[in-house]
Order: structure tokens, then C-alpha cells, then sequence
């Protein structure tokens, strides 16, 4: 089974899932987030080891249970507790592009962000930062920033120490193909650092959107598993841990309260 996201809307139907389903190993979780091409070649950069040891992880692209699967991820924080504080800010802002297109909201409406911080313990941490709408909203960026106990990822830029006297500077750098006088096609082809590549579009000649480049990945990475051939893309007890700190972001935002998960059935 390759279910949606959440697995489940509430803590109780997480666990209840769980209690039915968890112990088979047969349910996987469309999180496709880090399957994205810009977010897989940024893990691909921390899984060298480049920045050393990942310590804090900032998001402000997309929302809560995605946003926590990228934070846990790239800091390998595993199902560690975490403790949240949460707090929800309401500022004009205004909305010409939503799900429907250009509606032509130019009137500033309150606009609600929510800022949470994620204590991980042993010095990792995350911040995760999202806007009302600010999948479409084109007049908020999106940001990611990567500490580390040697450099840090800004985006697309990279700052790694090279040896005791030198840090380097380098970024990420994207071939795409079809601008101006190339005739290959609109495509994404590779990413590199540092002079090397760190991803490959593996459905080159598609010409897909980014976003459907990790829909088709977590299918193809499902269809693989099924088959013994590959590892499992996204196991349903990440995506139970992934809502679960969205939920106490949630609750935190709503309460003012600094809240701490505990340890669920799925972290065994």
C-alpha cells in the first residue's frame, strides 16, 4: 500500500493505524519531498559529509508534516523526542496566485505564519517558517539553510572548510536544457557541486515539472520495493513521526505552550 499524506488526520488515528497495520511492513507514505531534484542533490551534499556533522536544519517552503520530513531527515534525528515551540503571526500580505491561478489578489488579507522551533537534543535543531498559501504565493521566496559542524548550505550556496586556514565557497549548479538557442528540450538534465553530480534526472526527455519528477520517483521506488529490488521509499513509521511533530507544532502555535513528544509504538 503507497497511501497519501498524513497516514492519519490525528495522534489517536496514528496510533490506531499503527496498531493495525504497523507491525506488517507492507504500507508505505507518498513523502516525496527530498525526492525532489534541488532537495535530493542539497541530501546528497550533506550525505558527503561536506558541512560535517548536520546541526540545524531551517525550512520555509511547504508545510508542516513535509517541512518535519526534510528537518528529521537531513539531520538523521531519527524518532528522537522533540521539543516544540510554536508561535502564529498574522501579517498583511497580498494573494494573487493560488491553487485555481492568477486571481488577482492585490488587496493585502491577514495572512497567518507560523514559526516553530524543533529541540532535537544533542545539538540538533530546526526551524521550520511557513506562510498561509506560500506554495503559490510567488511574493515569498522559498528558503532552506543547512548548518553544520563545518560549513553550512544556504539554498544553492555552499560554505565548507577546506582545511585549517581556508573555507571555500562553491554552489550548486543546474544544467537545463532548452533556454535560449539549446535545442534539447525543455529538461532538467543534472546538478552539481563542487564539480561533480550530485543528482541526474532520471526521467530526462519527460520534460516533467520538478514536483512530478518526485511523484514518478517515490512510484517508481514503491513498484521497485514491491518487486525485491530496491529499499522500501518511505516507510509508514517516518510519516507517523513526521505528523506527529507537525501535530505539536500545531498544538503549540494554539496553546503558546511549549509541547514535547514522547515515544510512540513506531519508533521500535
Amino acid at each position: 500500500m503507497l497511501s497519501e499524506t498524513p497516514p492519519a488526520p490525528d495522534l489517536a488515528g496514528l496510533r490506531d493505524l499503527w496498531a493495525r497495520v504497523g507491525g506488517s511492513g507492507l504500507v508505505q507514505v507518498a513523502e516525496q519531498y527530498l525526492m525532489m531534484p534541488a532537495h535530493a542533490a542539497r541530501w546528497a551534499v550533506l550525505r558527503s559529509g561536506a558541512i560535517g556533522r548536520v546541526t540545524s536544519v531551517q525550512v520555509s517552503s511547504t508545510h508542516l508534516y513535509h517541512a518535519v520530513s526534510m528537518i528529521r531527515m537531513m539531520l538523521d534525528a531519527g524518532f528522537a523526542d522533540a521539543e516544540v515551540t510554536a508561535r502564529g503571526l498574522t501579517a498583511p500580505l497580498a494573494d494573487p496566485l493560488d491553487r485555481r491561478g492568477w486571481v488577482g489578489g492585490t488587496e493585502p488579507q491577514p495572512a497567518l505564519t507560523t514559526l516553530a522551533v524543533l529541540d532535537f537534543g544533542e545539538g540538533r535543531s530546526g526551524l521550520y517558517d511557513f506562510t498561509d498559501n506560500q506554495w503559490f504565493n510567488p511574493l515569498r521566496a522559498n528558503r532552506i539553510v543547512v548548518r553544520g559542524s563545518h560549513g553550512e548550505l544556504v539554498d544553492d550556496r555552499l560554505v565548507r572548510l577546506a582545511d585549517p586556514a581556508t573555507a571555500v565557497e562553491s554552489h550548486l549548479v543546474r544544467r537545463q536544457t532548452g533556454i535560449d538557442l539549446n535545442l534539447e528540450g525543455f529538461d532538467l538534465d543534472h546538478i552539481i557541486a563542487d564539480g561533480r553530480v550530485v543528482y541526474r534526472n532520471p526521467y530526462r526527455g519527460a520534460r516533467l515539472a520538478e514536483d512530478d519528477i518526485s511523484v514518478a520517483t517515490i512510484i517508481d521506488r514503491m513498484g521497485a520495493w514491491c518487486r525485491g529490488a530496491g529499499e522500501p521509499p518511505y516507510p509508514l513509521a517516518h510519516a507517523c513521526q513526521d505528523h506527529l511533530i507537525s501535530l505539536a507544532i500545531e498544538e503549540s502555535a494554539r496553546t503558546g505552550a511549549t509541547v514535547r513528544t514522547s515515544q510512540e509504538p513506531w519508533a521500535d
